[in-house]
């Protein structure tokens, strides 16, 4: 069992930047491949980038690539999500994400965080 607890969150204006942190529960968090997702108002939820255990592999969505970049630090179970050039379109809630391998993160995670909101203001 793995519990997913997201902070970092909040308001930033057009440009800005926000760093996200996931921070898991349980000594077998070094073998999860874990990823973020979001779920904009009146929208699915949508994959935004995912990492493989070691770190070595990272994934992201094509509106991302560029200025998002995840990271993980396996010594604290913990998982960031560095946002840079942040756009309204940005606007969602947040969800941190684990799961076997990158493969079935991005698919269909085994274990979800509660989400954490971000608003990017015009």
């Amino acid at each position: 069992q793995v519990q997913l607890v997201e902070s970092g969150g909040g308001l930033v204006q057009t440009g800005g930047s926000l760093r996200l942190s996931c921070t898991a529960s349980g000594r077998t968090f070094r073998t999860y491949a874990m990823a973020w997702f979001r779920q904009a108002p009146g929208k699915e939820r949508e994959f935004v980038t995912a990492i493989s255990w070691s770190g070595a592999n990272t994934y992201y969505t094509d509106s991302v690539k560029g200025r998002f970049t995840i990271s993980r630090d396996n010594a604290k179970n913990t998982v960031y999500m560095q946002m840079n050039s942040l756009k309204p379109e940005d606007t969602a809630v947040y969800y941190c994400a684990a799961g076997d391998n990158t493969i079935v993160v991005r698919k269909t995670p085994g274990y979800w965080g509660q989400g954490t909101q971000v608003t990017v203001s015009s």
